[in-house]
């Protein structure tokens, strides 16, 4: 390639490379699309790097056809010599282009095409449509989905939303404006739907991305049905994202309101328990027990959780068995119920199904000083209940330091 001669008018003024998409400024030089665009960006000042004149950040590149072509034609004949050919580039997003097919989505006969045309876009310019107003348009449009009850559009919307977005100001605030977003993306989980593993796990995806933006205000008037619908999606099991998302969101708005307490008279605790019974994947008990942690924190939580028969020894049997993470949470899970609801029977069940033993276990294994010290917190205000008794074995007891 060294002894090849490279017109010099084939060369970026910015990259110093081959043009691979050349287009012309308004100042008349030409420059690779890509170094461009880059400079317009970042630079300080927006000067045309060769002039020095001002170019607007929102300044019109022309595409130089004509020096493509050369460059194209030049390259092939050179391939010989190590040169690579240069591709002809995909024609630039133009903002117009996305108006108009947004302008077409309150058209009944032409938003289907519409959606066809923003989802191949989306898997490549996610940010620029995201600028464009995409991500607001299909949330209006799911919303209007949902009022009229047509599920027609509905998948392809759910991922145009899924692959533009973007933690933006624009996003919350289209979200915050447009709470029946949440009702809608609730209704997606409820109606019959072509598809309905991948529309309704997209629709779990989004939701968890939504309650991530919405705000306090919109989190606190949360209905007991939506509730009720995060925890069907958990009995339902229909995809491992979805229990994820539907994890996590309920995770999310128990910080804020009466939400804890909607969730456990919607049964949670039973239906969690349950799951965990059913050795799920580490991350997905991982949330379960950060989820029961949140809900034993209060009493009726611990009321719920105590009711199942196998919530103690659940929960016993997963310390030092599945993540430090999930071991710190059993922990706390087992000192609420120590502190808090601490009848006879309860302190009877914990040494019966190994739950001492495996706090015991704790203090000697290799786990963190926090959470050994948790552990003995949890020991030493009963430990004249449980140090005589046959079920802990006697090297445990020798071992734990009081």
């Amino acid at each position: 390639m060294d002894e090849i001669e490279i017109p010099q008018y084939f060369i970026c003024p910015i990259s110093l490379q081959i043009m691979k998409d050349p287009v012309t400024a308004v100042t008349g030089i030409t420059y690779d699309r890509e170094s461009i665009e880059q400079w317009l960006k970042t630079a300080k000042d927006t000067i045309c790097p060769v002039t020095k004149q001002v170019l607007p950040s929102s300044s019109c590149l022309t595409p130089n056809h004509t020096l493509r072509r050369l460059i194209q034609a030049w390259s092939t004949e050179n391939a010989s010599g190590g040169i690579d050919r240069v591709p002809t580039p995909k024609s630039p997003l133009c903002k117009s282009r996305l108006l108009k097919l947004i302008r077409e989505l309150e058209v009944p006969g032409l938003y289907v095409n519409a959606l066809k045309k923003l989802q191949v876009l989306a898997k490549d310019n996610s940010k620029f449509m995201e600028e464009a107003g995409v991500p607001k348009a299909m949330v209006l449009l799911l919303i209007r989905c949902c009022n009229q009850s047509k599920t027609i559009g509905v998948e392809q919307a759910l991922r145009i939303l899924y692959l533009t977005w973007t933690p933006s100001g624009e996003i919350k605030a289209a979200v915050n404006e447009n709470h029946r977003i949440i009702d809608c993306l609730t209704w997606i989980q409820g109606c019959d739907i072509a598809n309905p593993v991948v529309v309704k796990t997209l629709a779990m995806q989004v939701l968890k991305r939504v309650i991530e933006v919405a705000n306090t205000r919109l989190l606190e008037k949360l209905k007991p049905e939506f509730m009720e619908e995060m925890l069907r999606v958990l009995k339902l099991k229909f995809s491992q994202q979805a229990t994820k998302s539907a994890l996590q969101i309920l995770i999310q708005v128990c910080l804020w309101g009466r939400n804890r307490s909607k969730i456990v008279q919607a049964n949670a605790m039973f239906e969690l328990v349950e799951l965990e019974l059913e050795k799920p994947e580490k991350n997905i008990t991982e949330l379960i027990f950060n989820l029961l942690a949140h809900l034993c924190s209060c009493a009726d939580g611990r009321a719920e959780f105590l009711s199942h028969a196998g919530s103690i020894a659940m929960v016993a049997k997963r310390i030092l068995r599945v993540s430090p993470a999930t071991d710190d949470q059993a922990v706390h899970i087992l000192s609420l119920i120590s502190k808090n609801a601490a009848t006879k029977e309860v302190l009877s069940e914990m040494l019966r199904v190994g739950a001492v033993t495996k706090l015991c276990m704790v203090i000697q294994a290799d786990c963190s000083i926090y959470l050994k010290q948790k552990a003995r917190e949890v020991l030493r205000p009963h430990s004249n209940i449980w140090n005589n008794s046959p079920c802990i074995a006697v090297y445990l007891l020798t071992r734990y330091q009081r």
